[in-house]
């Protein structure tokens, strides 16, 4: 299975501010951190914030700040989110999706559609256990905590 840039790049961004302690980076920090454009790290920041899984202060002494939802989320939940899963999207478009693509002539009665869903659903459901705060231990936390601007606390 593959993940969207988006869907990494907001575990990532959980974990990169699960370690940041008292500091708050701002979002073109945490851009710089994860080797991301800003506008995409923006992106995701804004919809990682609307699912209240991060504070965002803006102004002087501002930053990010993941929120205490964020750091206990499953991240099964998460990726479910960013790859749209929780809407009950399918794994395959078996009905062309509207894009000029004919439906699948097999979509009837196929079998590989509900096996593929059930793969789908034993992926995520490896990952319902774990929280973003399990995924900062080590050897993880402190490598994130190596990175350059994470150690130390953001000039304000």
């Amino acid at each position: 299975m593959r993940l969207l840039r988006s869907t990494d790049l907001a575990l990532r961004v959980l974990m990169r501010l699960a370690v940041a302690g008292e500091s708050s980076p701002t979002t073109r920090e945490v851009a710089a951190d994860m080797d991301v454009p800003y506008t995409h790290a923006a992106k995701v920041v804004a919809e990682l914030q609307h699912r209240g899984l991060l504070a965002a202060r803006r102004g002087r002494g501002g930053g990010l700040s993941v929120t205490e939802a964020g750091r206990t989320a499953s991240v099964g939940r998460v990726v479910r989110a960013f790859e749209g899963a929780d809407g009950g999207s399918d794994v395959v478009d078996c009905g062309g999706g509207g894009t000029g693509t004919p439906p699948c002539p097999l979509r009837s009665d196929c079998l590989l559609r509900g096996a593929l869903r059930r793969a789908q659903e034993a992926f995520y459901a490896s990952l319902d256990p774990l929280t973003v705060q399990d995924m900062i231990g080590s050897p993880t936390g402190p490598l994130l905590l190596g990175l350059p601007g994470v150690g130390a606390p953001s000039p304000t």
